[in-house]
């Protein structure tokens, strides 16, 4: 299947009357002619879609540029239909149809804030662990006081000393 858009219709031109100036060229599908909302009459275009795309193909090249009405038509493939939604914030199928995808990716955000969430209690744990160390260790730690005299003969009385105890 493949649609296409006739742009330039006059307003005297409908559905059917685009249906007939098409059907030659093959089997058709659909025509649609969206209305304005506030005339109620269609917006100078529509779309025809072919069961067969070499119909289609055919019917484009036979139609553009040609007279309907005493108007030029322009005939053109037609754009999906853009609704609001999806990934971008435009798609051509409704929002729900990437619901799949939208709860894998909440569900890998969701990890991810875990992991994080706890890498962030190891770190905090292990400078909490260090901190305490170092305070440990100060605590332990008690300043000896300076011995006013020579450091020489402190170290010579500290090895007599040593060797009293030793034999």
């Amino acid at each position: 299947m493949l649609t296409f858009m006739a742009g330039g219709l006059d307003e005297n031109v409908n559905e059917a009357i685009l249906h007939a100036a098409f059907i030659p060229f093959g089997d058709i599908k659909d025509v649609t002619t969206p209305l304005d909302q506030a005339t109620q009459k269609h917006r100078s275009f529509g779309f025809v879609t072919f069961l067969d795309k070499e119909d289609a193909s055919a019917a484009m090249d036979n139609m553009n540029n040609t007279e309907l009405y005493g108007r030029v038509l322009t005939v053109n493939y037609a754009q999906p239909i853009r609704i609001k939604g999806g990934e971008q914030g435009w798609a051509s199928q409704p929002i729900w149809a990437d619901a799949d995808t939208w709860f894998e990716r909440q569900q890998q955000e969701e990890e991810m804030q875990r992991l994080q969430a706890e890498h962030q209690a190891v770190v905090r744990a292990a400078e909490a662990e260090e901190r305490k160390k170092l305070t440990e260790e100060r605590e332990g730690e008690v300043e000896e006081p300076e011995e006013k005299g020579d450091p020489m003969a402190t170290a010579e009385a500290e090895v007599l000393a040593q060797n009293n105890t030793g034999s």
